[in-house]
């Protein structure tokens, strides 16, 4: 695929008189203890795919451009964390967002020459050729970047916004919210930010009466591999992934989740039978059938429950930057999700772990992290998910129409799939995989042939 990287743009939030920065200081936002499990972790990058009637280079250049540019400035007055960065000062005892006066967001313009259709289709794809689609977002030992945009145009076919979001910043809650702001303001030509979408930046709200903040930042401490420097930001070393690898969509109709949900309620009928349990139990079991091998061997899944509603007092719905609760089961025996009721167990525990996450104490999130983390360095599987069917990823209109296509692209990184709603029909779920492309074949033929059965 032949990619035109024609300019990088710095964009800067609009003047605000209101704006807490002038040209003597800068804004700081200490990160929470629910920021600082995924400091060195490996951006979340995300695609989002627009079709077009008309997208000349004219038209994208003239028209297209400058709307976006325009409205992501006058967003950035209310999103002024993503322009900066993460820093660690040898005096403070955790890291922090800093802000400074004319911070930007780099946003990179290209052109690529490859079939829109097919990168922003549902079969598999060359992941490859979708990285190109995405932003880099520069970490060093010092600095670590918030944020960072890519817009690719595919002449007379549509174009793309692949975004890169530092994980310690932000999670898929706020970076939705982010979008879809940015696309209602774009759309609607709006000045100033809706209500119902300006974050909020009160950190007063997230107490810390035990010490969780030390006990995160000693978990990441204890995550690298390079003990010399303990403040260094640098993220953990990457997967290396061959050019076989793929990525690929799956989909569950509202029909697929009912009958699935029915051949669960005829073996227990007490379960909690959410479509994200549904979801990620059969995709789960899909997952490890493909794989095969020793049913003996240690395999583990967790997903994050959003901790917003669960706190006291709760955070507003538009809290900006991570609040989430991992659960998990682990070191479980392959064997128990590859045999015929295997969908069905993996139903049972999920529906336990989402019970009981009403429960959970935030006091022990930092256990619950540390054990997470040391399953997943020996399971031979370790299944985790990115997004959520509630996010609504599919209502940012720019005002050329909702995308055709949503995909985190970031699951390459570990043995995770991303989950979202399905674009046209109420009810479905999406699920995202990013495997070797012999081992998508079978997970692709175990997923639909056990909707057929």
């Amino acid at each position: 695929m032949t990619l035109h990287i024609i300019e990088t743009t710095r964009v800067t939030a609009a003047a605000d008189s209101d704006s807490v920065l002038n040209s003597a200081n800068f804004l700081t936002i200490p990160l929470t203890f629910f920021d600082l499990p995924w400091l060195l972790f490996h951006p979340v990058k995300r695609i989002f795919f627009y079709k077009l009637t008309e997208s000349t280079r004219e038209h994208f250049h003239s028209i297209i451009l400058p709307k976006l540019n325009h409205s992501l400035s006058l967003l950035l007055r209310n999103y002024l964390p993503l322009t900066g960065h993460i820093t660690w000062e040898p005096n403070e005892p955790k890291p922090s967002i800093v802000v400074y006066p004319n911070d930007a967001v780099l946003v990179t313009i290209a052109e690529s020459e490859a079939d829109f259709s097919h990168l922003s289709g549902y079969g598999q794809r060359p992941l490859s050729e979708l990285h190109a689609l995405l932003p880099k977002l520069p970490v060093s030992d010092h600095s670590a970047t918030a944020f960072s945009i890519q817009i690719t145009l595919f002449p007379n076919q549509g174009f793309s916004i692949g975004v890169a979001a530092h994980h310690a910043v932000l999670d898929g809650k706020t970076s939705s919210t982010f979008i879809k702001a940015w696309a209602q303001i774009c759309k609607q030509e709006l000045d100033n930010m809706p209500e119902n979408l300006t974050p909020s930046y009160d950190r007063s709200l997230i107490k810390d009466p035990t010490g969780l903040d030390e006990k995160m930042i000693e978990l990441v401490r204890s995550l690298k591999e390079d003990k010399t420097n303990i403040r260094s930001l640098t993220s953990l070393p990457a997967s290396e992934l061959g050019d076989d690898v793929v990525l690929a969509t799956l989909v569950l109709s509202r029909d697929d989740i009912e009958r699935l949900r029915e051949q669960v309620k005829n073996v227990s009928p007490s379960l909690h039978l959410s479509t994200f349990v549904i979801a990620y139990a059969y995709a789960w079991s899909c997952f490890v059938k493909a794989r095969g091998g020793n049913g003996d061997r240690s395999v583990s899944f967790l997903f994050v429950g959003d901790f917003r509603d669960r706190l006291d007092p709760k955070l507003p719905g538009t809290y900006f930057g991570n609040c989430m609760f991992p659960v998990g089961c682990y070191n479980r025996k392959a064997a128990e999700f590859m045999e015929e009721k295997g969908f069905v167990t993996a139903v049972e525990i999920l529906s336990d772990l989402v019970k009981g996450l009403s429960s959970r104490k935030i006091e022990t999130i930092a256990d619950t992290f540390v054990e997470g983390f040391g399953f997943q360095s020996w399971s031979t599987q370790f299944g985790t998910v990115a997004g959520s069917t509630r996010l609504g990823v599919y209502e940012a209109d720019f005002g050329w129409g909702r995308p055709v296509k949503v995909d985190i692209v970031s699951i390459d990184q570990g043995e995770a799939i991303s989950m979202a709603e399905r674009r046209d029909e109420l009810g479905g779920v999406e699920i995202g995989m990013c495997l070797k492309k012999t081992e998508m074949d079978l997970v692709m033929s175990f997923f639909n042939n056990g909707l057929q059965n």
